[in-house]
């Protein structure tokens, strides 16, 4: 995934806008107090804009409902970026409603909900790109179709947080982990995958992760990324025979804090640093201590100046 550290890159960012309303764990008979802010995507912007990439040009390709677009706007150009990809709608912004009943723990509920993109709309907003990072925030940023379209056209290496692809929805909004229907077909459009432990179990049907991974790699991807919260991470490449794990423990260990967007942080600043060339193992540490700030920030607004604050 590689990409030298090529002066002028172009990254697109592919994903959902969504607007939290969260509860934090508040410890055992402790009634949580709300917090309402940007959640989704916005957390992986923050983490770019706080990205050492000089010369770089990050541009985000998102759809917002008409009811927060002056927001959205304003947020992605306070971040330094050009909102000219994106897209207005007339159905409302996603809302979630996030319920923690451990410190990693938590119920997720979905009101409202952007449509997928269509290939008409997404096509001419790859032009001029070099990489894409794509993170399936709602689960339903695209169809099957589209993602092989996408494939097809864009020649570019394509950093994809698995997320909530495998994320179902009951009547009441309420999201439910669910295998993912032709799986590989899916993986096998992107060149590298991050998935946290419950995703790639659940994805692949195998409780051992070195069998997880393996499928995984046959599928397509290059390399495989499976986060593990305050244990750290494991990237897996392809062997003869397989695949070859290793395991990458947080240097300052696990943190306290607040996770929401954590693993969004990671992702985007692992995607950058593969770009820039560094080896896996690198780019998993740097996403560690990226993660590792974010735990003490709440919520995306002003993330971006805490990430990069002495």
């Amino acid at each position: 995934a590689g990409g030298g550290g090529v002066l002028g890159l172009r990254l697109g960012v592919l994903g959902t806008l969504v607007w939290d309303r969260l509860y934090a764990w508040a410890g055992e008979g402790r009634a949580p107090e709300p917090f309402e802010g940007w959640g989704g995507i916005t957390y992986s912007l923050a983490a770019l804009a706080a990205a050492p990439t000089p010369g770089w040009e990050v541009l985000p390709i998102l759809k917002t409902g008409a009811d927060r677009e002056a927001g959205a706007r304003a947020f992605i150009r306070e971040l330094g970026f050009s909102a000219e990809r994106l897209l207005s709608v007339p159905e409302p912004t996603n809302h979630v409603e996030l319920r923690y009943w451990q410190p990693e723990r938590r119920c997720e509920r979905l009101t409202g909900g952007v449509p997928p993109w269509q290939w008409s709309e997404l096509q001419p907003r790859l032009a001029g790109l070099d990489a894409l990072y794509l993170n399936f925030i709602s689960g339903y940023e695209m169809e099957l179709a589209v993602l092989q379209a996408l494939r097809a056209a864009f020649p570019g290496p394509v950093y994809t947080d698995v997320h909530s692809l495998l994320l179902g929805r009951q009547a009441d909004g309420s999201r439910v982990l669910q295998p993912l229907a032709e799986w590989e077909r899916w993986l096998s459009c992107v060149d590298v995958a991050q998935l946290n432990e419950e995703e790639i179990v659940t994805l692949t049907g195998h409780a051992d992760l070195a069998a997880a991974c393996a499928a995984v790699l046959a599928a397509g991807p290059r390399l495989v990324l499976v986060t593990r919260g305050g244990a750290g991470a494991l990237y897996a490449e392809p062997t003869a025979d397989g695949a070859r794990l290793v395991d990458v423990p947080p240097p300052a260990g696990a943190q306290p804090g607040d996770p929401t967007g954590a693993g969004d942080v990671w992702g985007a600043t692992c995607c950058v640093r593969l770009l820039a060339g560094d080896a896996p193992h690198a780019a998993v540490l740097a996403a560690h201590r990226a993660a590792a700030r974010k735990l003490a920030w709440r919520g995306a607004q002003g993330l971006w100046a805490h990430l990069t604050s002495d």
